[in-house]
């Protein structure tokens, strides 16, 4: 028989405060607790103790004839604990009857395997003491964060002992190739590896309740015939998706729960399909090739790459600034420190900074709480520079002689001289006003936007107004601008990059 293998993405991320540039050196809590809990109790209601309630239903129903697999982020698991106790308890219970499998993965949802191995190890041993404490399972398969993988990717899983591990199936890395089959990484063969069928998964994931799809509406029946119509020879269909799909993605009126628990009973008496874990396939089969992924890839958006979480100007410097702290706060052997620097790498914060359009974009906005990729941007590197006081603080208290070796504070680290230009200058009110802003204001500004914006924004202004705004680009960015001046906006387009511009200015005051 052939296998359906359902696994869910269990994350809440730790959201961050609303945190101003005046509260860096002052305030050190930055967290959104009401925003943290009134969320995980909303998903909760909707989400989590139902869909948990149907799932233990179907299990005693179908017997060992249904599994399904959960991976649950360390920091969901925390705020379950502190916000909503009664969803462990839900875990507890599927656990409890030997049908579901608890997944390996990253402690904070972290992208820790594109910047250091120590750190992701770190994370990797914590999760697994997470699950093993609450729910006395050792996880025996490994989910990289948001399905993050690539050949030297998987090498790292396997050094860590896991013999799977699960990704993406994406159409560039496969070509003619089905997801419908077990891989092996292609530098260690003993890493198995499950490709996610993306099309099947996403007609529940994102499809499901969107009317202006042509199969839309969505039954058991007619999803197990496309099951069906699948080449005899394929032996495995890999369902990923966030469990947020049933209830909160997709609401309860769309369906979803419905839909969910008829389709066991449609695949047994319509198919030669039978449900298990992803550990339950992988034992059972053989790879038949290696896949080969030299460049890392995901699960989002068209081009399954790395995109949605860096890439782009915000990201990359919130991103390399981030890591650059490794080292230090490892110096400072204090749980405060180490927890916050955990909570600052989870991927979501990244993903909030994103500039590009997602067709899966009206799913996350549900949880983003930022109006911008600017906003989240800001609002983020505020965080990290008090961060990054306290950690160079908690150094110099261990290391007597590490204040001689001390950075020189950046202009987001409470440069004075900011400051004191900020209350002499009046608030520029228009993009003109930009003349007579502070130096220090405006290079803070100008580093947050893209040479692209200023050469738009800049496009029919005087000679003034443009000298006094490219003095404060440095020789790389004038040389892009040189070439990039040359385009001829219309006057919408420079519109908008001057009030982005003008935004980032008037934040500062």
């Amino acid at each position: 028989m052939r296998a359906i293998s359902f696994y869910f993405q269990v994350h809440q991320p730790n959201r961050l405060r609303t945190y101003r540039f005046f509260d860096i050196g002052k305030r050190h809590d930055y967290y959104d607790e009401y925003l943290n809990r009134h969320i995980a109790q909303k998903v909760a209601q909707k989400c989590y103790l139902p869909a948990n309630e149907m799932m233990l239903d179907l299990i005693k129903k179908h017997g060992k004839d249904f599994s399904i697999a959960y991976s649950i982020s360390g920091i969901a698991l925390e705020q379950f604990e502190k916000y909503t106790p009664e969803v462990i308890d839900s875990f507890k219970k599927l656990a409890d009857t030997g049908q579901v499998e608890f997944l390996a993965e990253t402690y904070a949802h972290s992208l820790a395997t594109l910047k250091s191995k120590e750190e992701f190890k770190r994370q990797v041993e914590l999760h697994r003491h997470k699950i093993k404490e609450l729910f006395n399972y050792d996880p025996k398969v490994f989910r990289n964060t948001e399905l993050i993988y690539s050949d030297e990717i998987g090498a790292m899983v396997g050094e860590l002992g896991y013999k799977t591990m699960l990704t993406e199936g994406a159409k560039h890395v496969l070509g003619w190739k089905s997801p419908n089959y077990l891989y092996a990484n292609s530098i260690n063969p003993k890493l198995k590896v499950l490709l996610k069928n993306y099309k099947l998964s996403d007609d529940i994931a994102f499809r499901f309740s969107d009317q202006s799809w042509e199969e839309w509406p969505l039954t058991a029946e007619k999803f197990v015939s496309w099951l069906h119509s699948i080449d005899t020879s394929d032996e495995v269909v890999n369902l990923f998706m966030d469990y947020e799909t049933i209830g909160e993605h997709q609401w309860a009126d769309t369906g979803i729960f419905e839909f969910m628990k008829a389709l066991p009973k449609a695949v047994f008496d319509n198919s030669d399909f039978k449900f298990q874990t992803p550990g339950q396939v992988a034992e059972q089969l053989q790879p038949v090739s290696a896949v080969h992924v030299p460049y890392p890839i995901s699960w989002a958006d068209e081009e399954r790459d790395l995109t949605a979480w860096v890439g782009n100007e915000l990201q990359d410097e919130a991103f390399d600034k981030l890591y650059a702290l490794e080292e230090k706060v490892h110096q400072c052997q204090d749980n405060e420190i180490l927890n916050d620097w955990m909570s600052l790498q989870t991927s979501d914060h990244f993903y909030y900074m994103c500039t590009k359009w997602f067709s899966d974009g009206d799913v996350h906005s549900y949880f983003n709480p930022y109006g911008s990729p600017y906003d989240a941007f800001i609002n983020y590197m505020n965080i990290l520079s008090d961060f990054i006081l306290r950690v160079n603080q908690k150094c110099s208290e261990k290391s007597p002689d590490h204040q001689s070796k001390k950075e020189k504070p950046t202009e987001k680290q409470m440069n004075p001289e900011v400051k004191k230009d900020r209350r002499r200058a009046k608030k520029p009110d228009t993009f003109d006003d930009l003349r007579k802003a502070p130096k220090t204001v405006l290079k803070k500004a100008l580093r947050q936007v893209t040479t692209k914006t200023v050469a738009t924004a800049l496009h029919n202004s005087d000679e003034e107004l443009k000298q006094r705004i490219l003095s404060n680009l440095g020789k790389r960015a004038l040389k892009e601008y040189e070439m990039l001046s040359k385009d001829k906006p219309n006057n919408e387009m420079r519109n908008q990059c001057r009030q982005e511009i003008l935004d980032l200015v008037q934040y500062q005051y």
